[in-house]
């Protein structure tokens, strides 16, 4: 499939850490292989506002971001009772995560929590909710994916509050699933455990995807299959282990599933309908707006999934090739077919009079932005570095040759030079500059790096808290990065700052 891809680059280098006015750096997570992790995902094409790279966050992060794992970010089933419970939470750079949080000694050895959770944070696919990081601190065992906000497939057939599925969007979230286990399988990674409504979940734009949690190889007080033994793949019954045609079977119970509305046993649907009888299946909220022959399709490929012998049971690319045929209303958005808002919203009408800088940002103007940051030069630095005689050493002339030759190609729209050349004054550290990580950041964006760039302009803002630039250029990364409702927010509180300080000038 052109969908899906693996194994996102590495992004640029990090930074040195300056402390964060609100409680801690701006999240900047390691990844995988030690580098800063890339904000969107590298070569994740069609994937929304980007797929972050995999990383490593730190405890204190994932308690911010879920108000310390407060009840009321829970969003599992079982609430509280379960087992391992699912958290939504919000990162410093506003992206809405998930936090699957282990209990205490789930998985004993650090190592191979590591290592499975690195293995399944390498696949990248628009047909899942990817692993973005996870966290293993002491006795802490996280795991963070990307946030899915329009709830389960179990919540829309079986709980449903207004409509139930129609039967083109049960059908495309058949095709959907089997497109994601048929990418997991290439990329080696073809089990699955304890597939089942529930861990199909609907993304901002309504479009259907498979937990990542359900990929990871389960800890020693996990159980394969969650549900009731009627549910169950016999072979696991036998044997304790799940196989590629034990997933398969799991994805026969999905399946009839979406027939019938209901989450009956596999045995008592097939015996409903040995007579042939179709109907007696299908779910009546319905009300027999479905074609029966593409049902018939379906029960048909749902009862060889649900062979007892494995070896009789269809593979993924059979699942695919039975699907594919079924799909209809393929110009109508998923959104539209589930009654639910597209997501994506235009950007707001900003609530202040917008300055020039202002305007360029809201415009994504980034000639206009770079004449204003070379006109402003220095001037907002002041008071953020006081430096002591003994600090004038030659690393200090040398920083300050770096950062010159930065401004020069910075003025001559050499960004590439001025990246690394204001890198080399970064990376020392001893003093920190505002206006450089401004400046580029604004390199970053013209050299189409945005997930970079909002890192840099988050680090303006942890060395001077209330600089409107830091927020503007903090605005053009989120709507580069096409987080439009973020960028809109993030304009208006630039503005705000912005008119605040002119007032107390006045």
């Amino acid at each position: 499939m052109g969908c899906c891809h693996s194994s996102p680059p590495k992004g640029p280098r990090s930074d040195k850490d300056h402390h964060h006015p609100f409680g801690g750096p701006p999240h900047r997570p390691r990844s995988s292989n030690g580098t800063a992790a890339s904000a969107d995902g590298g070569g994740a094409a069609g994937l929304g506002g980007g797929v972050p790279g995999f990383s490593e966050y730190s405890l204190a992060e994932l308690k911010t971001a879920t108000n310390n794992f407060s009840s009321d970010f829970i969003v599992s089933e079982s609430g509280e009772k379960a087992p391992n419970v699912v958290y939504k939470g919000k990162l410093q750079n506003r992206r809405w995560i998930a936090v699957k949080k282990f209990t205490k000694m789930a998985w004993p050895d650090p190592k191979q929590f590591v290592e499975e959770a690195r293995g399944v944070g390498k696949l990248r696919c628009k047909r899942l909710a990817n692993l973005i990081g996870y966290c293993c601190e002491g006795d802490e065992r996280l795991l963070v994916a990307e946030f899915m906000p329009n709830d389960t497939l179990a919540k829309h057939l079986f709980h449903f509050e207004t409509q139930t599925l129609e039967w083109a969007m049960r059908l495309r979230v058949a095709l959907y699933i089997a497109e994601a286990l048929d990418y997991c399988s290439t990329e080696g990674r073809p089990l699955y455990h304890d597939l089942n409504a529930y861990r199909v979940l609907f993304d901002e734009n309504g479009d259907p995807r498979l937990s990542c949690f359900g990929l990871m190889k389960n800890s020693r007080d996990g159980k394969s299959y969650s549900t009731n033994l009627a549910y169950t793949p016999p072979e696991y019954l036998r044997n304790g282990r799940v196989t590629q045609e034990s997933v398969v079977f799991s994805f026969g119970t999905v399946l009839l599933d979406l027939l019938s509305g209901k989450h009956i046993p596999p045995s008592h649907a097939l015996d409903m309908i040995r007579g042939k009888n179709i109907l007696l299946l299908m779910d009546s909220h319905l009300e027999g707006n479905f074609s029966a022959e593409e049902a018939t399709k379906v029960f048909d490929l749902a009862s060889q999934c649900l062979q007892y012998e494995p070896r009789e049971r269809p593979n993924t690319k059979d699942l695919l090739a039975t699907l594919s045929p079924l799909q209809n209303k393929s110009d109508v958005p998923s959104h539209v077919m589930l009654g639910i808002p597209k997501q994506v919203e235009a950007p707001a009408t900003p609530q202040h009079p917008l300055s020039p800088m202002g305007d360029a940002c809201s415009r994504m103007d980034l000639t206009a932005i770079h004449q204003l940051l070379v006109a402003i030069h220095y001037k907002d630095d002041e008071g953020t570095n006081e430096l002591s005689f003994q600090e004038w050493t030659q690393q200090m002339r040398d920083m300050l040759e770096a950062r010159k030759r930065g401004d020069l190609a910075f003025r001559d729209k050499d960004f590439k030079t001025a990246i690394d050349c204001y890198s080399q004054f970064v990376d020392v550290g001893t003093m920190v500059s505002p206006t450089v990580y401004a400046r580029r950041s604004l390199c970053y964006l013209m050299c189409d790096q945005p997930d970079a760039a909002l890192r840099d302009a988050m680090q303006a803002q942890c060395v001077y808290a209330d600089w409107s630039t830091a927020f503007y250029m903090q605005s053009v990364a989120l709507a580069k990065l096409d987080m439009h409702k973020d960028a809109a927010d993030m304009l208006n509180d630039a503005a705000t700052l912005e008119e605040k300080k002119q007032r107390g000038v006045r």
